[in-house]
């Protein structure tokens, strides 16, 4: 399919690896000019030229730190203009929220709350009076379903969702939608920190643990991050205009509710 969206400009934070990446990718096939981001520069400039040599595109790397006024700043003024803006970050680490004090609450909300809420704002006037705007949010399965030890990253990303939900119903009328996917267990590196961290704690094998792990999913298996940055390409086409303000949970049916 073509997703008609050419020679647009696109900005995809945290995008040197992981599930970024796989959105940044699926972009740059569309035709977009695509602005990534993150804090390692060797991971990021590698990733620059392995996406902008498999498809083409302009693909400009900016290492910054996404969380702070400079570092938007200086992603955004890589384009003249933001038709598509992917939100995501890095979540909090797994922590008993006994041990969450001030500080880490303030900077998990700046990271995956506040944050991405400051890029909205930066953009959305402009896509409004150009009648074409997409931003899709990057948050989690744990939105729907929360899980012990990732209650700071719930919480922020529910927040995230709540606040944006009103704003997209106001500039769907300009052709602006703002999505979120919320991704379940995918093949990134996070998984594997954490698969390989808990099976230290449990004294059990990695492979064992990822056996267990895969089996619970209806699936039977891990997402891979291509599948999910083709589904965040599509949220971002000229084709998916009449869906806004929609939670799209990617997790192989890990979440047993209706709704």
């Amino acid at each position: 399919m073509d997703l008609d969206i050419a020679g647009r400009n696109a900005v995809v934070c945290a995008s040197s690896r992981g599930l970024g990446k796989a959105c940044a990718v699926e972009l740059a096939k569309a035709g977009c000019t695509v602005v990534i981001n993150g804090r390692d520069k060797t991971a990021l400039e590698e990733t620059a030229r392995e996406i902008a040599g498999e498809t083409g595109a302009t693909v400009i790397p900016v290492v910054a730190d996404v969380a702070t006024a400079d570092g938007q700043s200086r992603i955004l003024a890589e384009v003249p203009y933001v038709d598509i803006l992917v939100n995501n970050n890095g979540g909090p680490p797994y922590r008993d929220f006994r041990q969450v004090d001030r500080e880490a609450q303030l900077q998990g909300l700046v990271n995956n709350m506040v944050s991405p809420i400051e890029l909205v704002q930066a953009v959305i006037d402009g896509m409004v009076a150009r009648r074409f705007g997409r931003i899709v949010n990057i948050t989690s399965g744990s939105v729907k379903m929360p899980l012990a030890g990732l209650d700071l990253s719930s919480g922020a990303r529910l927040g995230l969702t709540g606040f944006l939900a009103g704003v997209a119903r106001s500039v769907a009328h300009a052709n602006v939608t703002i999505n979120f996917l919320l991704p379940g267990s995918f093949e990134t590196r996070r998984l594997t920190d954490g698969l390989n961290m808990a099976a230290l704690k449990q004294g059990v094998g990695v492979d064992a643990l990822r056996a267990e792990e895969e089996k619970a999913i209806p699936a039977k298996r891990f997402g891979s991050p291509e599948e999910f940055g083709k589904a965040c390409a599509f949220l971002c086409s000229a084709h998916a205009g009449y869906i806004t303000g929609q939670n799209l949970l990617i997790d192989g049916g890990a979440y047993p509710g209706v709704l």
